[in-house]
């Protein structure tokens, strides 16, 4: 059945579409108008479909058709042998993508690492000078009240100070040699000595008097530390060991042998590794308590590593020495950096809660460092008491006061001297002089 719509007859049973127009539509050039070919018949859509589908494939068609498939081969591939991870290729560390802006997928050259800002600090001065010992001043330890320290001497005493008014309070005498070594108790009213005398020595603070001896070293103590948690001591010397104490029984726990030269510095914490030692042999280990056996060795310093120094919050510490001072991270001793610049011979490493780091040499130089970057904010030459020598300036031990506020040096010119904050001066008034050197930082 046809159905006419102006000069238009469609085929109502779907076989295909008659033209019948006014004018003659030959099928080609020279073709005679007849009956036949005076009318063109168009396929249906699905005719044409048809048609198409029996057509073979272009060349772009075909090439289009490897390049997918050729995508999603791989793609299918990497998440079936690594997951999601394997599809995207990894960062360039020269070129980064630009995700979410107008010029989403370029590639621009990625920005160098800059150095954080260095942390203000105030700067220090000297605000007290204290002689009494006739010796060299070699040890200085904290009381955890904050009321008072102790200072041990070439003289053969310990001196106990007042920390507010620095007016001396008593004075132990026992040792027949150098004190090298102080450590008081959080717990007990005892104050611990060591000394070239190979004496370690428990005094009861409440009776002045000596209660304890311990009996093992084979020659002089340089350090002593007493463990934050465990009522424990260790001490540690020129015969190349540390030894840990029981404070109640006197009995020697561990032995810690590995060292090849004097143990000069031992520090301890509540967590592994909970002993640190650094000695002459220019190395530091880190030793398993509960073993009594070295864990790990680190062996970046060049020169003999006379002083240590933990972070009261961070799991992180120091370790001085005349070649440069280093940062380590904990437990496993990764370094982190080298605060360089302290050309001298560092005795002593003292570090407090607000990041400052004071490293003390053996010419008299202070240096005092921002934790977080390394930077050296302000350097302090020690100055000698009337009627010594220029060259007796020299600082053999430094601490902080619990609060942090406060910094005590024992000095080769028979002195103890605190230092504290300025409390005048301002960010203005001290500027940050900062230059970041990234280049230049070693790796090791």
């Amino acid at each position: 059945m046809l159905l006419k719509t102006s000069n238009v007859f469609y085929c109502a049973d779907g076989g295909g579409v008659e033209v019948w127009g006014t004018h003659a539509y030959p099928s080609m050039p020279g073709v005679p108008l007849s009956s036949e070919t005076a009318r063109q018949i168009q396929p249906s859509a699905a005719g044409v479909k048809q048609v198409m589908r029996a057509l073979p494939p272009s060349r772009g068609e075909i090439e289009a058709g490897k390049v997918s498939h050729g995508i999603r081969d791989i793609h299918r591939k990497a998440a079936a042998s690594g997951g999601p991870e394997r599809i995207a290729p990894p960062q360039s560390k020269a070129l980064v993508h630009m995700q979410g802006t107008r010029h989403a997928g370029t590639l621009v050259p990625r920005q160098a690492p800059s150095m954080p800002k260095p942390q203000w600090h105030p700067p220090w001065k000297l605000m007290r000078v204290l002689s009494g010992h006739v010796g060299w001043v070699r040890s200085i330890a904290m009381d955890p009240t904050n009321e008072w320290f102790a200072t041990g001497s070439a003289d053969r005493t310990i001196k106990i100070w007042d920390l507010a008014s620095g007016t001396l309070k008593l004075s132990l005498t026992g040792h027949i040699s150098v004190v090298r070594g102080l450590a008081v108790s959080e717990r007990q009213p005892y104050l611990f000595s060591g000394g070239e005398d190979k004496q370690v020595k428990c005094w009861d603070l409440e009776q002045n008097k000596v209660v304890r001896h311990y009996h093992g070293h084979l020659s002089a103590v340089h350090a002593l530390c007493l463990h934050p948690t465990i009522d424990i001591l260790i001490s540690c010397g020129r015969d190349s060991t540390a030894r840990v104490w029981d404070i109640r029984t006197k009995a020697c726990i561990h032995t810690l042998v590995g060292h090849t030269n004097t143990v000069a510095s031992v520090k301890s914490q509540a967590v592994d590794p909970q002993i640190v030692t650094g000695s002459h042999d220019s190395t530091i280990r880190l030793w398993d308590l509960a073993a009594g056996k070295s864990r790990c060795t680190l062996t970046n310093h060049k020169k003999s590593v006379r002083a240590l120094a933990v972070h009261p919050t961070e799991f992180s510490f120091a370790s001085g020495s005349a070649d440069n001072i280093k940062q380590w991270k904990f437990p496993d001793g990764n370094f982190i950096q080298n605060l360089s610049g302290h050309n001298a011979i560092v005795n002593c490493l003292g570090l407090n809660s607000d990041n400052v780091l004071v490293s003390g040499a053996d010419n008299g130089s202070m240096h005092l460092w921002d934790w977080k970057t390394g930077y050296n904010f302000q350097r302090i030459q020690s100055q000698v008491q009337p009627g010594s020598l220029d060259s007796e300036a020299g600082i053999f031990a430094c601490a902080f006061d619990v609060s942090g506020s406060r910094l005590i040096t024992a000095e080769s010119d028979k002195t103890v001297k605190i230092y504290k904050e300025d409390e005048l001066a301002t960010e203005e008034s001290h500027p940050i002089n900062w230059k970041p050197d990234i280049l230049k930082r070693k790796k090791y």
